[in-house]
């Protein structure tokens, strides 16, 4: 890392400097933009956003303000989960488009960000009834308008952060809404656990102080699990390994290959009933999302873990198709030792990738779920009560630092390439 940082600072890498500079600009601009409520809606805010709260957290405490970025960019999440969905065969149209390389999906993307913002207005209407009172049909299209507008902004953001400056701009997005509710999480646990509480203040502190600790796990195990992988030999035609010095190519295959977008997709889809349920004002259906979709209760729980797992297994076959990946391989007269090319190297690799995808799965389940089940525990003490962004902060700790870690590794990727073009053109 040290390296890193060292290289960056180097005078040939200053373009590279202003991309980065380019970024945090891009992202302070969000986070101010935050704090701009939706103009002519002074009285409108929110006291307790219960199962909202993780719409909140990536939008930096929008939500909870009723910004013009209270929306953020989940109406554009909810919108990929749907067009990934299409694309496997359900659709005939995007199925065609997913096979079309960089075309088609640049089209996918646009049509993505369409369905997005009809997302958007559709949830900007619902949070303008659940949160203004005796507004007519122009207000509530008026604010509804307005969220959306927030939303198409923030999408331009990330795109000039992917283009302009360094990571993925949607993703640096969220990172930052997220971190910049992660002082109030904590203020929240201490005041939860140590001020407000009756039971003995020594007991408070040693509560607050495994809490941090958990989050400290969460870091250490969402490295972990993005950086362990397992490399497959791979044998080409035209090369020998019993040469001397000759040095074993591998392809390596991460355990956790689809990152935090499980994590993140879960967590968009569970929040969708709780837009809803805002919008109608049932007290039946609310109660029913407030029992069953909760991440608090057991079945809200269980319904978290098997979407995280379905989601893991659904975005790892899509970033990696083992029948591409076996054509590729056997057109680069490549070949697994003791694997025949072609659908027998589909079938290994496919295996693999099951095998590595339900192990990486599991641990991202055992690191999203410490918070809520710590909270959980805390929560069944008589005298303690921790509000909802407690629980969701393990959630969005777990974001931040698999995109960070995501980033780096692009800035890092960047730096090198630098470095091998230089030393090559000197040749």
């Amino acid at each position: 890392m040290f390296q890193t940082m060292k290289q960056l600072f180097a005078p040939t890498n200053k373009d590279l400097r202003q991309r980065i500079m380019f970024t945090l600009v891009v992202l302070l601009i969000f986070v101010v933009g935050t704090t701009i409520k939706v103009p002519g809606t002074p009285n409108i805010g929110t006291e307790s956003l219960g199962f909202l709260e993780l719409i909140n957290a990536m939008g930096g405490g929008a939500l909870e303000r009723f910004s013009i970025f209270a929306l953020g960019v989940s109406p554009y999440i909810s919108a990929s989960i749907i067009m990934q969905l299409l694309q496997m065969d359900i659709v005939p149209y995007f199925s065609e488009l997913s096979k079309q390389g960089p075309v088609g999906r640049q089209k996918i993307n646009q049509i993505t960000r369409y369905v997005g913002l009809v997302f958007a207005f559709i949830q900007g209407f619902a949070f303008s009834f659940a949160f203004l009172s005796g507004g007519n049909a122009f207000d509530h299209l008026y604010i509804a308008t307005i969220l959306t507008a927030g939303t198409a902004f923030l999408l331009w953001l990330g795109d000039q952060i992917t283009q302009k400056g360094i990571g993925n701009g949607i993703s640096l997005l969220i990172m930052a809404g997220i971190v910049a509710s992660l002082p109030n999480m904590f203020v929240a646990a201490f005041e939860g656990l140590v001020k407000n509480s009756d039971i003995a203040m020594w007991l408070g502190i040693v509560l607050f102080v495994l809490y941090v600790i958990i989050y400290f796990l969460i870091i250490i195990g969402v490295i972990w699990v993005q950086e362990a992988e397992r490399k497959v030999p791979i044998q080409y035609a035209n090369k020998s390994t019993s040469a001397y010095g000759a040095a074993q190519s591998f392809m390596p295959i991460k355990i956790n290959s689809a990152g935090v977008i499980p994590v993140i997709f879960a967590s968009s889809l569970l929040a969708i009933p709780a837009t809803i349920a805002n919008f109608i004002k049932n007290q039946g259906f609310i109660s029913f999302v407030n029992k069953y979709l909760s991440y608090t209760t057991p079945v809200g729980f269980l319904i978290y873990v098997a979407l995280i797992f379905f989601f893991g297994y659904f975005y790892t076959f899509i970033q990696i198709k083992p029948e591409e990946l076996s054509k590729n391989l056997q057109q680069s007269g490549g070949y697994i030792p003791g694997i025949r090319p072609g659908k027998d190297t589909e079938k290994y690799v496919g295996g693999i990738l099951s095998h590595l995808t339900v192990v990486g799965s599991i641990f991202l389940i055992i690191i999203a779920g410490l918070p809520i089940m710590f909270a959980t525990l805390v929560n069944s003490i008589p005298s303690i009560t921790l509000s909802s962004s407690v629980t969701i902060g393990g959630t969005g700790l777990l974001i931040v630092v698999g995109v960070a870690l995501e980033t780096y590794k692009q800035l890092e990727g960047s730096l090198v390439t630098r470095t091998y073009k230089k030393g090559y053109s000197r040749r």
